[in-house]
């Protein structure tokens, strides 16, 4: 699959790319999806769609170099995994946000803004009146929430989103809306798994259900 980007202008100097060829994915003795090639570049997106169970999260573990790709032989041979390779660094959202429960909010993100090098931001995240809240007691969209101001806090150059609109309500869809086209403005690769329709003009779609092994 070969994308070009359509998205505004990245920003100049901004040097971002992603090649993976040749992915296979097992669940155990399930095949999940083969022969998946992607090529984007620059400001593009692209959005993973399918059922439950089809492979989106996979997918998206095997680009962030979490599980890696399975073997696969045409006539039952040993064949080497397929490749991804990214250039710029690459951040990941997921259901666990890797915040400590315990802490409250403000803490919680203040420890990671320390180690990133980043001021921890609240306000365009919505989470100002959360601070004293611990991490724990927040609610599925709340806790989205605190999971894209971490990711923001990475300042990576790519996102990988998984089901990023789970517990967001309309405010926090167009929030997140906004974040996904300003790192495409910025120059970086945005990749979203969701089962849920998202406004991001001039994406791709890739469904898995095309990619059978």
């Amino acid at each position: 699959m070969q994308a070009a980007a359509q998205q505004g202008t990245p920003l100049a100097g901004t040097q971002t790319s992603l090649a993976a060829h040749d992915l296979y994915c097992r669940r155990g003795d399930r095949p999940l999806f083969g022969g998946l090639n992607l090529d984007l570049s620059a400001g593009e997106a692209l959005h993973l769609t399918g059922p439950n169970g089809i492979g989106k999260t996979s997918l998206l573990q095997m680009l962030a170099g979490l599980r890696r790709p399975a073997r696969y032989g045409a006539h039952g041979e040993a064949a080497a995994p397929g490749k991804v390779v990214w250039q710029g660094s690459l951040g990941y959202l997921e259901d666990r946000t890797a915040l400590d429960g315990d802490l409250p909010l403000a803490e919680a993100l203040g420890f990671w803004a320390r180690l990133d090098g980043h001021p921890a931001e609240f306000e365009p995240f919505g989470l100002s009146d959360l601070m004293d809240v611990p991490v724990r007691y927040l609610s599925t969209g709340q806790r989205r929430r605190a999971g894209l101001a971490r990711l923001a806090l990475q300042g990576a150059a790519n996102w990988l989103l998984d089901e990023p609109l789970n517990g967001l309500d309309a405010e926090g869809a167009a929030m997140l809306e906004r974040l996904i086209a300003a790192k495409r403005m910025g120059g970086g690769i945005v990749i979203i798994a969701s089962h849920q329709p998202i406004a991001v003009p001039d994406h791709r779609t890739l469904d898995l259900r095309e990619h059978p092994w």
